[in-house]
């Protein structure tokens, strides 16, 4: 079997890996884990599994000046980004949230015109505006037609978490060609883990470990084992034999896995506006990709 096909096949375990981990997160929060608690846990887990991994394959130093710009990595890639994230999926859908993420590469585009000039096309502009009309129908179909609910509160989270992990993506891009994913993966899991800890460490007190379930714990390992540490590890895999554009494709099937998993497990049903959102959405990501193969920004976060 060829390398690329075996990218192909580390690829798409990875958007499978994504895409369950949005009914599976939503399925223990915020019973019996409030999120902030399953964040807590989630990167206490990924930095214990990358720092061991890092010191038994990859034993690489990094400069001290490089600290500085790994913690603020930390800071918006990790503890704003993920916390954002659980707290808007609490509180909406998994089908909005994984629909939401799909804008990640028009935050990306827009943060890179920003900060490193990157050009700009009507094409990819015509592309941000769309993707942004299919967020605002998400977030204002919450609002207007989910009486009773905090989907729309929830909504703008996601939104929020995208706004931060998109600013990740622009500010890891000098350290990525620089040292290797794990090393990386090792420092900003560690800082973005500090970050959280004051928010989080109360909360992890009030947990009661005996009364979690055998599927909670089995939700926990997956969230821990399979979306932070291994699915990283197969994105890093795939870089090395495709581009950076064949890899961001793989990551639009996520709401569709999200999707089929929540509507066969009974959690949501798929409407016609969020029909509607997705199509704007894709038309979106599309029109930004057309002429931009090989320049979009990608980094194992």
């Amino acid at each position: 079997m060829s390398k690329t096909i075996k990218a192909h096949i580390s690829l798409l375990a990875t958007t499978l890996i994504f895409g369950f981990h949005y009914a599976i997160a939503k399925g223990i929060m915020p019973v019996p884990l409030h999120p902030m608690q399953l964040l807590f846990l989630r990167l206490l887990g990924g930095v214990i599994l990358f720092w061991i991994f890092q010191r038994l394959f990859v034993p690489e130093k990094v400069e001290r000046k490089d600290l500085f710009i790994l913690a603020l990595c930390g800071l918006v890639g990790f503890a704003l980004n993920q916390a954002f994230f659980y707290e808007g999926l609490n509180l909406t859908t998994p089908v909005d949230a994984s629909i939401i993420h799909v804008l990640n590469p028009v935050f990306v585009l827009i943060f890179a015109g920003i900060l490193i000039h990157e050009k700009v096309t009507w094409l990819k502009v015509v592309g941000v505006a769309l993707g942004a009309c299919g967020a605002l129908i998400l977030i204002l179909y919450g609002k207007s037609f989910s009486t009773g609910t905090n989907s729309f509160a929830g909504n703008i989270l996601v939104l929020l978490n995208m706004f931060f992990y998109a600013l990740y993506l622009v500010l890891i891009k000098p350290m990525v060609g620089k040292y290797h994913t794990t090393t990386i993966l090792k420092w900003v899991s560690f800082f973005g883990f500090i970050f959280i800890l004051p928010f989080s460490l109360k909360g992890v007190t009030e947990i009661s470990f005996q009364s979690l379930t055998i599927k909670a714990w089995l939700s926990i390992g997956y969230i821990i084992l399979m979306n932070t540490f291994l699915a990283y590890l197969l994105i890093n895999y795939s870089l090395k034999q495709l581009s950076t554009s064949m890899v961001s494709f793989y990551s639009y099937l996520q709401p569709v896995i999200a999707s089929l998993m929540s509507v066969s497990i009974g959690v949501e049903k798929i409407t016609f506006p969020k029909i509607i959102a997705a199509i704007l959405i894709f038309c979106g990501v599309f029109l930004v990709n057309k002429k931009n193969e090989g320049e979009k920004l990608k980094a194992d976060a």
